[in-house]
């Protein structure tokens, strides 16, 4: 049965919400004023600044090999097949060239390299079950002299393991890349590979279940994003493995384009346009990465059944400016992640049917951005902790998000628990009629926290029956369910004021060498 609110309690909330009213047009009266006759001290822009980092918030991993130098040396060795005798490993043959011991391995066979080696067209792998490794890790490096692809990939389950590879072609239209995995090469594993100079670090062009793992890719000294490729570029690839790899550089770190069933895990990401950048790309699971300084951590557009959990996104603000990003994003998790220092922690747009629940949204510009057609998303057990706007909705709804009996936790909530039960007794409105009237009158932000504004949000929390458009919670939890000081460094370090640059040019590239 429906409880009605009492009489007493409708009579009380009109009162406090006519007194508001009261003091609301006192306020807009002023804004039209200052707005007449001149600008309204502090920032009423009602627009949210493009901010940036100077300085490092989060250390970066850095990695300085001894580069080669004696010449190369290829050796090819035999498991028990082809050239051995007995099913003892053999060596086949010693060259100095790259391409004639790859051209002389067969099928089972290993390239073993020392040394630099100075292809003067792409190494193309073309017999399956092919590896080619350095003796020692990144103790032999491929030069590729700045054209085309560096190593190619035309059979199934080759290896490529320690090697590393430098100086790609710079044309982007002709997907010249460290390692190009062809359709034909399905099974590729590439693994603990040091990518520098590279226009791609890896293009997967059709090929399925390649592996990357605990490799490193840096990319091209090109000033704009925009003239670089991506670290990691999944075309048309289903069951694909990318885990334990350092990407920066680059334009977008991990590319997916009609990618499905690929896990990425424990992928640190930094200085990209994108951290992980998805386009139709469904029923995939990114886990346990780490996004920092990027434009956006994670880009997810138009895909479905993503699910998105324990990652770390931190200091991503730009032009976009996202810790996470779901855009026309459907049936998807996003669960247990960490948005710490974002323009905005999550940006919901057109995404429907998805749940968002046990992140933490510290200390971000946003904490959750609600907009343009999202609907049926259901926001249970994260925490809202001193974010300088939890909420931000265009909706002219009242949207109720969590479903269930527990609610989030908001840290500027007016919270009472007369039971004990951890679950508020009031409701909690963190997006409501005060934050619409800033929205449509930018210059009254200066009067957000004062006495006029405070009323309406004490009625919207208090009394039911007084429903705006905007969000809801109506189990808000009483208390924190996550521990922020491990990342209150990583928030301090953050400068807002600071302007972001879409073109890094070189000092952006260099600053971590």
């Amino acid at each position: 049965m429906t409880r009605r609110p009492s009489v007493a309690g409708l009579v009380s909330a009109r009162a406090v919400f006519v007194a508001a009213a009261v003091v609301l047009a006192a306020v807009l009266g002023g804004v039209a004023a200052a707005a007449g006759g001149g600008a309204v001290s502090g920032d009423a822009s009602g627009t949210k600044a493009a901010n940036g980092t100077d300085g490092l918030v989060v250390d970066p991993p850095t990695y300085d090999p001894a580069r080669p130098t004696a010449t190369g040396t290829a050796t090819v060795v035999s498991d028990g097949g082809g050239n051995a005798t007995d099913g003892e490993n053999a060596t086949a043959g010693t060259y100095e060239s790259l391409t004639a011991a790859v051209d002389a391995a067969e099928p089972g066979d290993a390239v073993e390299l020392s040394g630099v080696f100075e292809p003067t067209e792409p190494v193309v792998v073309d017999e399956p079950n092919v590896t080619v490794r350095a003796s020692e890790t990144h103790g032999a490096l491929v030069d590729g002299g700045g054209e085309d692809s560096v190593v190619v990939l035309e059979a199934p389950n080759a290896a490529i393991e320690g090697v590393w590879i430098h100086d790609t072609g710079e044309d982007l239209e002709s997907q010249d890349a460290g390692v190009y995995v062809a359709g034909n090469a399905s099974g590729a594993t590439l693994s603990e590979l040091y990518l520098t100079d590279a226009a791609f670090g890896v293009w997967v062009n059709g090929a399925d279940e390649v592996t990357v793992a605990d490799s490193r890719i840096e990319g091209t000294e090109a000033p704009r994003f925009a003239n670089r490729g991506n670290g990691i570029n999944l075309w048309e690839t289903e069951g694909s493995e990318i885990r334990d790899t350092e990407i920066t550089d680059v334009r977008d770190g991990i590319y997916y384009s009609w990618a499905s069933d690929v896990e990425a895990t424990g992928n640190t990401l930094w200085d990209l346009r994108y951290g992980v950048h998805y386009m139709y790309s469904d029923d995939n699971r990114i886990a346990d990465n780490v996004a920092f300084e990027n434009d956006v951590g994670y880009a997810l557009m138009v895909s479905d059944s993503i699910e998105v959990v324990n990652n770390t996104a931190v200091a991503n603000r730009g032009q976009s400016g996202h810790g996470i990003l779901l855009k026309e994003i459907d049936r998807s998790v996003v669960r247990d992640n960490r948005l710490v220092a974002n323009d905005d922690g999550i940006f919901l747009y057109n995404a429907q049917h998805n749940e968002v629940r046990g992140n933490l949204l510290y200390a971000n510009g946003v904490g959750v951005h609600h907009s343009a057609g999202t609907s049926e998303t259901t926001v249970a057990g994260n925490g809202f902790v001193e974010n300088e706007e939890p909420v931000l909705t265009t909706t002219r709804d009242l949207v109720a998000w969590n479903g269930s009996d527990r609610g989030n936790y908001w840290s500027d909530a007016r919270v009472a628990d007369a039971d004990g039960d951890g679950i508020s007794d009031t409701r909690h409105r963190p997006a409501g009629a005060a934050q619409r009237l800033v929205q449509e009158h930018p210059a009254a932000a200066v009067f957000a926290d004062g006495p006029a504004f405070d009323a309406i949000r004490l009625v919207e929390s208090r009394f039911p029956a007084v429903e705006t458009a905007g969000v809801v919670d109506h189990r808000p939890l009483a208390d924190p369910v996550h521990d922020v000081e491990p990342y209150r460094p990583y928030a301090a370090a953050v400068d807002a004021t600071v302007e972001y640059d879409s073109d890094p040019g070189d000092d952006h590239h260099q600053r971590h060498q």
